[in-house]
């Protein structure tokens, strides 16, 4: 098996309103690849944000009594608190420099994924905030129609940010949302190389993609927001980014 990672170069800073899918298209034609069926693009959540006019301006934010308790808390910004909470169903914990929240889509992160780097309009600075897509599913089926259209493949779309991981230290690419390919990889029943049925495993194949396109876009100003990845173990089909959520109730730390 061969798993190929390429970055397709050439991305002008993405402004609200500007067209992902033929930004991709373009780009794709300009390198040498010649798309096959399972190819899979993988795309950063911050030009999906971007393009979707997911910023926020601080100053156009008033906080709420929750938040300005928050912020004294967390030590931060009762502005961008407020965002956090609105962005949010439940805020777990907190401690100087972080919240950690459960996410309206539902997956838990720190400061419900709203981003100061790489963000900027006009002069402005460290007002300017972004917020994640509102259905970045959505949106990568959006991206995969016209792209499969245009190509004439069966083709995946992932879409992925950097997380924190409760145990460990360091961030890793996960996949926030997706089209055309599985969440999940169920391979409870399967034989070991030994012919004993696996009980547990499951794999989270749609969040292993995004960990390995996350070691190419790299994580400051390398400027390479989509992977092409060709060679996927599994066979593509369509998947729900539900399949990755731990359910509350099977949920130990909650």
């Amino acid at each position: 098996m061969t798993f190929t990672l390429t970055p397709l170069l050439g991305f002008p800073i993405i402004k609200p309103g500007d067209d992902l899918a033929d930004l991709i298209l373009q780009a794709t034609i300009r390198s040498p690849l010649k798309i096959v069926n399972g190819d899979i693009f993988v795309i950063a959540q911050k030009i999906v944000s971007k393009a979707e006019n997911r910023f926020e301006n601080l100053n156009s934010v008033k906080p709420s009594k929750q938040a300005l308790d928050l912020a004294t808390q967390a030590n931060k910004d009762a502005r961008l608190v407020e965002l956090i909470i609105q962005e949010s169903n439940s805020v777990l914990r907190s401690k100087p420099g972080t919240i950690i929240v459960e996410h309206r889509l539902g997956f838990v992160c720190a400061n419900a994924g709203i981003d100061h780097s790489n963000v900027k309009i006009g002069n402005e600075l460290d007002e300017w905030v972004l917020l994640l897509p509102k259905d970045p599913s959505k949106s990568a089926a959006l991206i995969r129609k016209i792209l499969e259209d245009q190509f004439g493949k069966r083709i995946g779309v992932v879409i992925i940010d950097s997380h924190g991981r409760a145990w460990r230290l360091g961030t890793v690419g996960v996949a926030i949302g997706f089209s055309g390919i599985p969440g999940i990889e169920d391979l409870r029943g399967n034989a070991d190389m030994f012919g004993r049925k696996l009980q547990v495993t499951q794999i989270g194949a749609a969040d292993e993609l995004a960990a390995a396109a996350s070691l190419i876009m790299g994580q400051a100003s390398e400027g390479t927001p989509v992977v092409h990845v060709r060679g996927f173990p599994y066979a593509l089909r369509e998947g729900s980014f539900q399949e990755l959520l731990r359910p509350l109730e099977e949920d130990m730390f909650r």
